[in-house]
């Protein structure tokens, strides 16, 4: 009996050594609360990703319309280039808690548009390009702010476990949301979704109200193109940041099909599997989010990206081989989680060597690097969806997605050698923000 007592308390260590860090939870109050208001946007959020494809699919019938709205050339992709960069420099210029919350209410509007223009007996087409444009600006403008905000409401040390909740929090709404928007469609109708979506809004306007100001740097710049020049030159003389751009958009570009999964299920025979497509990538996600533990003692970042998106690419590779919906699913499950892996690490590159000052401007050409991608993405899959076939589309843009990270994995050999033990930026920031928390400590440590 006393040699098999220690054993039991082992299997517990080892478990809770796999589950999501809650430190940053824990520790900041501005944190919780950003939290909160993001899973609710994202749930609501999701449902519209699946209303509007649906809703274009209805109403025209094409694959190339229905792709067309994940860029539409200059309806989108344009705007998301602007706003972002731009949005990037507010973030450094001005109260970050304002700029989430003005767009915040903005984006709710948009919604209720899409849900006026549902109720119409002959509801238009060209309002939905519109207002996809038009919540492409503001979330260019709203992403750089969120991203840039955490660095300063979370220690350091925590950085990287504050990145596995944020997607642990996009991955329940993105299962949910899709998940319920393929019944609402089913049985109720998308005006159902666009509704709830608006009141989401209306919720985390709510609860963003509650946030800490969070002002510029004293000597911060007002927004120009000096400065967003500035930014973007920081991010080109440092090859590790670039390569991580490059691979997402690599990725994103090549092997990113969510506009044609509603074609997807009708060529598997498997309508109803429609909403189980889009849960499939963020379930996968999620598992890897919710057994996040093991990242904390990964320190070759760069290296784990690029693992993760080449994995990503061989996933979809499978998703557009295989003819058994339930096989499709696993594939895009296998993909959700070899995303997740890549994006934790790209986060804590980023959080963890990028000057406060400069955060902003980044965090406007990290908005680009994985939101323009998978615009793209999705007029490459239904583009080449139109000339070939749709399974053709999934497949071949896998084969891209793989041979594209080799090819950055031999031209950008800093990004391979990336380790955050050692890399002279994340040493710099890890120097510097433990400087700054030092008074915060020395005056708690006596109340304690």
């Amino acid at each position: 009996m006393t040699e098999e007592d220690p054993s039991p308390p082992k299997r517990p260590r080892r478990a809770a050594a796999l589950l999501p860090d809650l430190a940053p939870w824990r520790s900041s109050a501005d944190f919780r609360r950003m939290w909160c208001a993001g899973a609710v946007t994202v749930f609501g959020s999701f449902l519209t990703l699946v209303a509007v494809p649906f809703q274009l699919k209805e109403l025209t019938g094409s694959t190339l319309a229905v792709g067309a709205v994940g860029a539409v050339g200059a309806v989108e992709i344009v705007p998301l280039i602007v706003f972002g960069l731009y949005g990037g420099a507010l973030a450094d210029a001005m109260d970050r808690r304002k700029l989430i919350l003005w767009t915040e209410a903005a984006l709710g509007l948009l919604s209720v548009l899409l849900l006026v223009n549902s109720l119409l007996p002959a509801p238009l087409i060209w309002p939905l390009y519109v207002i996809v444009a038009a919540t492409s600006a503001l979330t260019g403008l709203q992403r750089p702010a969120l991203d840039s905000i955490v660095p300063r409401i979370v220690p350091h040390d925590q950085l990287p476990a504050a990145s596995a909740l944020n997607a642990l929090r996009w991955q329940v709404g993105a299962i949910a949301g899709p998940a319920l928007a393929g019944v609402l469609l089913a049985y109720a109708g998308l005006r159902w979704a666009y509704a709830i979506d608006a009141v989401t809004y209306a919720i985390s306007v709510a609860l963003a109200v509650g946030l800490a100001a969070s002002p510029p740097s004293h000597d911060a710049e007002k927004p120009s193109l000096r400065g967003i020049w500035e930014g973007a030159r920081y991010a080109w003389n440092r090859k590790e940041l670039l390569g991580t751009y490059a691979v997402d958009l690599t990725a994103m570009l090549f092997a990113f099909p969510m506009a044609i999964f509603p074609f997807l299920a009708d060529d598997l025979g498997a309508p109803w599997a429609l909403g189980l497509m889009y849960a499939a990538l963020p379930a996968g996600s999620c598992l890897v989010s919710l057994t996040s533990g093991w990242t904390s003692r990964v320190h070759r970042h760069g290296r784990a990206v690029l693992y993760a998106a080449a994995a990503w690419g061989l996933a979809m590779t499978a998703a557009g081989w295989a003819s058994n919906v339930w096989l499709v699913l696993l594939s895009l499950a296998a993909a959700g989680a070899c995303d997740m892996v890549s994006g934790i690490f790209r986060s804590a590159m980023w959080n963890q060597t990028i000057p406060d000052e400069l955060r902003g401007r980044l965090a406007g050409i990290e908005l680009l690097s994985y939101s323009v991608g998978p615009q793209l993405g999705q007029v490459r899959s239904g583009g080449m969806a139109a000339v070939t076939s749709v399974r053709t589309s999934v497949w071949a843009g896998g084969v891209l997605c793989v041979a594209g990270v080799v090819g950055l994995a031999a031209a950008l050999p800093k990004l391979l050698a990336y380790d955050a033990r050692t890399n002279e930026h994340a040493v710099r920031m890890r120097e510097i923000r433990t400087a700054r928390a030092e008074p915060g400590r020395a005056e708690t440590t006596p109340a304690a």
